[in-house]
């Protein structure tokens, strides 16, 4: 595996992090995230305002209420939900946000972006941790090659 890009590098050497946009059934990207980043160490919070658990974990219905605060946040929701979750991250001074994106438009909200970069974050918009916290498997090392090559994640 190459070096990690810093942005991805900086985003991951948080240990807290939020998944918004999980759901109550375990087949969603954000859920597959939440279990790999929980299955690699990190301490992860659900995010959805609709469910109080996702796989027998407590669920928070936003950034503002999980205990402790976060270091980072993925955005794995539909792109109409990102702004509200980039303007609670902001509110709450998380400075790493991610958006989720493989082949389609993912969680990526145009307006989202440019409200991360008014306030000075500089978002990831692409991919997904997958690609990049080890074990990688073959379907996600594939895919990061793709994606690299069209430009749709970090170099």
């Amino acid at each position: 595996m190459s070096t990690l890009p810093q942005i991805v590098a900086d985003f991951l050497a948080e240990r807290r992090i939020a998944v918004a946009g999980v759901s109550r059934g375990s087949s969603s990207a954000a859920n597959a995230i939440f279990r790999k980043l929980r299955n690699n160490g990190y301490e992860v919070f659900p995010v959805n305002p609709n469910a109080a658990a996702v796989e027998g974990t407590v669920c928070y219905p936003d950034l503002a209420s999980i205990p402790g605060g976060v270091g980072a946040v993925m955005v794995a929701t539909a792109p109409d939900a990102s702004l509200q979750v980039v303007r609670q991250a902001l509110a709450g001074g998380i400075r790493h946000v991610w958006f989720h994106r493989s082949f389609g438009s993912g969680s990526v909200s145009e307006t989202a972006i440019h409200e991360c970069e008014q306030r000075g974050v500089l978002p990831i918009v692409g991919g997904c941790p997958l690609m990049y916290c080890a074990p990688v498997d073959f379907g996600h090392r594939c895919m990061l090659a793709f994606l690299r090559w069209r430009g749709r994640v970090p170099g």
